[in-house]
């Protein structure tokens, strides 16, 4: 039963040049784009049609042998809830949450947490997997939860983490095959630069007030 839901998704849906793109992967470069662009209005929106990208993205990752960020996908899906739930109540006095920038104490934490991950990420790819690129498997692994996890407090500085994410993604996709995903996190380039503006904007006019 999930194989007849989860095949016809892997099945090619057109070809660039020689290389097939699949159902999931055309579908997740449409949920990504939406995705990112509500994120950047700061639109509530955002964390169910994150939910159905990361979905998609995980088939797609899982098909292609990157094993860590297919994994990644289902951390993802648990921090598309709990995104939704602080975006909604957790600003003083359970209203919305407001855009504000990182601590010392989180940055640090932050850090740490990115060295601990993509190390032991990095091991168990290269102990337990065929992965072609465990260490950058790995290190985009940590770096993104580090950036999902700032965007659901809504730290300014998560799109920063994003920005140096993507700059590994794109050529990592392409190098792995995924050419449609490799163009869409050029898209999620320009929208993170674009989110940064933003919610710096909103920021300085929320202090300004």
């Amino acid at each position: 039963m999930l194989h007849d839901l989860i095949g016809p998704l892997l099945r090619p849906a057109f070809h660039l040049g020689t290389v097939p793109t699949s159902w999931a992967e055309l579908l997740g470069f449409a949920t990504g784009a939406v995705n990112v662009w509500l994120v950047v209005r700061q639109n509530i929106a955002n964390w169910p049609v994150g939910a159905a990208n990361v979905v998609l993205l995980g088939l797609v990752f899982l098909d292609g042998g990157l094993y860590a960020d297919a994994g990644l996908q289902a951390v993802y899906l648990v921090l598309q809830f709990y995104g939704w739930y602080v975006w909604l109540y957790a600003g003083d006095g359970r209203d919305a949450l407001p855009v504000r920038r990182t601590t010392p104490m989180e940055w640090a934490s932050l850090g740490a947490a990115t060295v601990v991950a993509t190390g032991l990420l990095t091991w168990m790819l290269a102990r337990w997997t065929d992965s072609t690129v465990p260490f950058w498997d790995a290190f985009t692994t940590a770096l993104s939860l580090a950036a999902t996890y700032g965007q659901s407090r809504k730290l300014l500085e998560s799109w920063w983490l994003w920005i140096t994410a993507d700059l590994i993604y794109i050529p990592l996709y392409f190098y792995k095959d995924l050419k449609l995903t490799s163009g869409l996190y050029v898209l999620f380039l320009a929208l993170c630069v674009a989110g940064l503006l933003a919610w710096s904007r909103d920021r300085r006019a929320a202090v300004a007030a």
